[in-house]
């Protein structure tokens, strides 16, 4: 179903970032010149080794975080492809937590030129005060040194309780799709609340047919869980609808794109991988990824765990669920390629192309 809304936000940020990086040195760069992702072809530096970004979920307020030895300049812009490198935001030696100067009511890219090279790091956990999960898959690394593209897609849990803050700052992506993954009767009764540049909202049910556990042991919570996601890749009815969701994902028109669930783990958590590997990201860096709920969820459910220890595997994400999806598609269709191309009807060269940085 396709409707047109408005208004949205996120959660609590204290993020890495993966980037792309060239050997430039570390004195002060030609003036207005923009350094690109997509132009770099020289020897990578994996800033996320040595910075990250971070923001407060509530002033948004962004710190740069370094474990750099030496001297370091970082420069700033709006969009990752435009870096102002007219003069630094901020200049330093060695390591520590900076405050940055920027605008918090917005998304900032940041270059952080060392002498070994530089990156292009931004928050990747962003940084909502009426959210948990919401996480940009930009910056990560794939297998043959690639990087995705930033602000293209957002994973993340509901959208509901998000502030004007919050919509403010998905708005500066600008977002333009969200991808609704949860049941009719989840929307009901905590409809998303939208950023004023999103066009279009779209809802792509997914229901589980294993409603409930045989008993609320942990065992058995736990095996549910395993069902649930091994069901996720082998309903015909959820592989139509990620077909859709792909349909979505291969229009550039479409982005960037929001996609999620209620706590963006299990739907959203398959959806994300699914994207990584079309991108060739490697699987363990795949499996990190999807594991970095469990820190990000860890408020949002410790009071439901704390009354209801028992359900604790309900409201976290466990390696073998995703093990067991994963090992399923792979015995199935020999290859995870294989069931993004001749079931879900990815084109991965296309894909490729379209999303990561050359």
């Amino acid at each position: 179903m396709m409707k047109n809304k408005i208004a949205l936000g996120v959660v609590l940020a204290t993020t890495a970032c993966y980037a792309f990086a060239s050997d430039i040195v570390g004195n002060e760069t030609s003036k207005n010149t923009t350094y690109s992702s997509a132009s770099q072809k020289s020897e990578s530096l994996d800033i996320e080794k040595y910075a990250s970004i971070s923001r407060d979920k509530v002033t948004k307020q962004a710190v740069f975080i370094s474990d750099i030895s030496g001297p370091w300049k970082v420069y700033s812009g709006f969009s990752p492809d435009k870096i102002n490198y007219d003069k630094p935001l901020l200049t330093g030696n060695g390591k520590g937590r900076f405050s940055l100067p920027v605008d918090n009511t917005r998304r900032s890219y940041f270059s952080v030129v060392t002498s070994k090279g530089h990156g292009i790091i931004a928050d990747v956990h962003l940084p909502m005060e009426g959210g948990y999960n919401f996480r940009d898959l930009g910056g990560i690394k794939t297998k043959d040194g690639h990087y995705i593209k930033w602000d293209k897609f957002v994973r993340s849990d509901e959208l509901g309780t998000l502030t004007q803050n919050d919509l403010a700052y998905l708005s500066s992506f600008p977002l333009r799709t969200v991808v609704d993954f949860r049941r009719p009767d989840e929307i009901g009764k905590l409809p998303d609340r939208l950023p004023a540049t999103v066009k279009d909202y779209v809802e792509l049910n997914i229901t589980s047919a294993n409603l409930k556990p045989g008993s609320t042991s942990k065992e058995d919570v736990r095996d549910w869980m395993i069902a649930i996601n091994e069901e996720l890749v082998t309903d015909k009815k959820i592989q139509n609808t990620y077909k859709d969701f792909f349909k979505l994902v291969q229009d550039e028109s479409k982005l960037p794109l929001l996609f999620h669930c209620s706590a963006g783990k299990d739907r959203t958590g398959m959806g994300a991988a699914l994207i990584l590997y079309a991108l060739g990201v490697d699987e363990e860096i795949i499996f990190k990824e999807h594991m970095l709920s469990n820190k990000y969820l860890k408020e949002k459910y410790k009071p439901i765990i704390a009354e209801h220890p028992e359900l604790q595997p309900q409201f976290e994400v466990q390696e073998a669920y995703f093990r067991k999806a994963f090992d399923r598609i792979k015995k199935d269709h020999g290859t995870v390629e294989n069931y993004l191309t001749n079931t879900l009807g990815v084109d991965i060269p296309k894909m490729r192309a379209m999303y990561l940085y050359q």
